[in-house]
C-alpha cells in the first residue's frame, strides 16, 4: 500500500513565448463530410438484410478525384481494401456508412452533429503550430483531414498530412464506446481533447529520442519532456487537461508526489530496462500497478514531466529547444534538483 503524504508546492513558471506570435492559418479538410455526402443510390427495396446499405453502390470516383492524397490512404489503412480494387470498394463502402449492427450509421450521424463546426479546432491547432514554428522555423505545417476511422485510430499520419479520426472524439458518454474501448480510455474521447492529441502526437513523431540508453529514467524523461513542451504550447490549459487525466487524478499525484518518488527510488526502478517495468510506468491503463491501484496510468510520464519542469526552473538559461535536444537523462535529473 502506498503511503499517502500531502505535498504543497508553489513554483513560479517560466514564460517561453512572446505574446505576438502569429497563429498558423489552419483549414481542416472535411473528408468526413465528403464521405457522408457521396452519392448513394437507394438500395434495392427487394433486398431484405440487416444492413440498410446492403446492395447499394456509391460513386467513389469523386472521392479519388477530390482527395487524391488522402483517399487511397484511407481505403487501404482504414478499410483494409487495396486502393486499386474499386469494384470491391463500391460494394463495401455502403456497409461502412450504413451498418447498424456495429453502430457505424449511428456514429456517423453523431459525428456530423458534433463536428458541424470545427472553427474552434482550427483556431486551437493553428495557435499551437504557430508556436511550434516559432520554436522550430523549419517546421512544415501539415494538411489536416477530418475523417471517419471505424473506431480504429484517433490520429493518423501520412506524408505531409495529419488525419483526425472524428469518431474517436464523440464524447466520453457515447454509448457505442462501451463496445470498443475500456472505461479509462473514455476520458480523452472528447472533441476538446483533439488539439492536445494532435500536437503531442506530432511532437513525439518529430522530436527524436536521442538517449543511448533505454532505462526507465531515459524513457520517462523523453516522454515527460514532450508533455512539458506540450503544456507550454497550451499554456491556457490545466495540467490534467494536457495529461488527459481527471482533475482528481492529477491532484492525487501531486498530493502523493513525495511518497511516489521515494517508492520508485527504493525499488530502483529508474535504472531498470525490463519491458514489463517500462510499459507498467509509461503505457496507458486504468492504474500504474508498480506504484498503486490508486495511481493513474502513465504515471512515469508525469514524473518525467515534473523532473523536466524542475530542471527548467533551476536552469533559466536553458531554452525549450535545448531541453528537447538534451539526451542525457542523468544530467537532467541531477541538475533538476527534483526533491518533492
Amino acid at each position: 500500500m502506498l503511503f499517502i503524504l500531502a505535498l504543497t508546492s508553489c513554483q513560479k513558471g517560466r514564460t517561453y513565448f512572446p505574446k505576438d506570435i502569429a497563429a498558423q492559418e489552419i483549414e481542416i479538410v472535411r473528408f468526413d463530410n465528403a464521405l457522408m455526402n457521396v452519392h448513394q443510390p437507394n438500395p434495392d427495396p427487394s433486398l431484405k438484410t440487416r444492413d440498410e446499405g446492403q446492395g447499394t453502390r456509391v460513386d467513389i470516383r469523386v472521392l479519388y478525384d477530390e482527395y487524391p492524397e488522402f483517399m487511397p490512404l484511407w481505403v487501404e489503412d482504414i478499410l483494409g481494401i487495396p486502393s486499386a480494387d474499386t469494384a470491391f470498394l463500391e460494394q463495401q463502402l455502403p456497409l461502412f456508412l450504413n451498418d447498424t449492427l456495429y453502430g457505424f450509421k449511428q456514429t456517423n450521424a453523431r459525428e456530423q452533429e458534433i463536428f458541424a463546426d470545427v472553427r474552434d479546432l482550427e483556431q486551437a491547432i493553428g495557435k499551437a503550430f504557430g508556436r511550434i514554428e516559432w520554436l522550430y522555423p523549419e517546421t512544415e505545417v501539415p494538411t489536416f483531414y477530418l475523417f471517419i476511422s471505424g473506431f480504429q485510430t484517433p490520429i493518423y499520419f501520412g506524408e505531409g498530412l495529419i488525419g483526425i479520426g472524428a469518431d474517436m472524439y464523440l464524447g466520453s458518454d457515447y454509448e457505442y464506446y462501451n463496445r470498443v474501448v475500456y472505461e479509462y480510455q473514455k476520458q480523452t474521447m472528447r472533441k476538446e481533447c483533439i488539439p492536445v492529441d494532435v500536437v503531442s502526437a506530432y511532437l513525439f513523431r518529430t522530436i527524436p529520442y536521442t538517449s543511448s540508453k533505454s532505462r526507465l529514467l531515459d524513457q520517462m524523461l523523453y516522454r515527460g519532456k514532450v508533455m512539458y513542451l506540450t503544456a507550454q504550447i497550451f499554456d491556457n490549459l490545466k495540467g490534467h487537461e494536457v495529461m488527459g487525466w481527471t482533475k482528481e487524478q492529477w491532484e492525487w499525484c501531486v498530493k502523493n508526489e513525495r511518497a511516489i518518488w521515494h517508492l520508485v527510488m527504493d525499488k530502483r526502478d529508474l535504472f531498470k530496462t525490463e519491458s514489463l517495468v517500462l510499459t507498467g510506468y509509461l503505457n496507458d491503463g486504468p492504474f500504474t500497478s508498480e506504484v498503486s491501484q490508486d495511481a493513474p496510468g502513465r504515471l512515469g510520464i508525469w514524473l518525467g514531466w515534473r523532473i523536466a519542469e524542475s530542471y527548467m526552473e533551476h536552469n533559466e538559461t536553458v531554452s525549450l529547444q535545448d531541453l528537447m535536444a538534451e539526451g542525457d537523462a542523468q544530467k537532467i535529473l541531477e541538475e533538476s534538483y527534483y526533491k518533492p
